[in-house]
């Protein structure tokens, strides 16, 4: 976490004067650097990525997860592209799911999974083999915000807790309507802003006070985590956010809160 402490040290005139400038977390750094460091927070932590999100969420990430793979309804034949998912959370249940809907002359539903770092995907590949998932999957390094796929290439695009990390949320919006055919849907979970008073207070009181500390326990990294907090907070709002899906083309922007509004699911269609 070298970036950080090193932004962190700088003054807000010096981060000025280096660029343009966004948030990672609560600090302020020049946006041409955000990527790399986004990078080195999962380099940091992907091999406890998975065990981490247990501890976090006392397992409720899980049920999340199943309630998105729900609405996404995955059939035979579906191809789906999953961003910033490299430990195959999201991919796996897809497949699962799809298989239970796929008869014996249809065509396997496919998934194909981008991240943009490298060290997620390598713990993905390993999860696979460990759970025997051999299943069409396409393993793709790349960013969101520049997808290597081809327009109108893709039946569905989901995104789970991972556009938050995004510099250029606007951008990445915009390349999920370019490659999805048209019919296609938007899928976006991520944390959101909690609508009860009282649960508001003990999720803030947690996050901050108990994540870093289980990070700095369970992967030997609390910046890490401390960053991820923030993160969080400095997500829009979901009324807001709809308004950015709307912006990128996408029509019957909606979303559903889960567990008093902690995590929010997001949908778009492409017209």
């Amino acid at each position: 976490m070298q970036h950080c402490a090193m932004f962190r040290n700088m003054t807000n005139k010096e981060k000025i004067e280096k660029g343009t400038t966004t948030h990672f977390g609560f600090q302020q750094v020049n946006e041409n650097e955000k990527q790399s460091m986004v990078r080195g927070v999962f380099d940091s932590v992907a091999d406890k990525y998975d065990i981490m999100n247990d501890v976090m969420s006392g397992g409720l990430h899980r049920l999340w997860k199943n309630e998105f793979i729900s609405i996404l309804r995955p059939v035979a034949g579906m191809r789906l592209l999953d961003v910033a998912g490299g430990t195959g959370d999201i991919a796996f249940r897809f497949l699962k799911a799809a298989a239970k809907r796929t008869g014996p002359d249809d065509i396997p539903a496919s998934v194909t999974i981008c991240d943009i770092n490298h060290n997620m995907l390598a713990a993905g590949r390993a999860r696979a083999l460990d759970e025997g998932i051999f299943g069409p999957i396409d393993w793709l390094v790349g960013n969101a915000e520049q997808l290597p796929l081809e327009s109108n290439s893709v039946d569905a695009y989901t995104i789970a807790f991972g556009i938050r990390n995004v510099t250029h949320i606007d951008k990445a919006l915009k390349e999920a309507y370019r490659v999805l055919k048209p019919g296609g849907r938007f899928l976006c979970l991520e944390f959101s802003d909690v609508d009860l008073p009282l649960l508001k207070q003990i999720y803030d009181a947690y996050s901050f006070n108990v994540i870093p500390h289980f990070g700095e326990l369970i992967t030997g990294d609390k910046d890490s985590y401390q960053y991820l907090v923030e993160s969080i907070r400095k997500f829009p709002s979901q009324e807001k956010f709809k308004t950015m899906i709307e912006e990128a083309g996408f029509k019957k922007a909606s979303y559903r809160n889960l567990s008093g509004g902690i995590v929010a699911i997001h949908s778009g269609w492409r017209i």
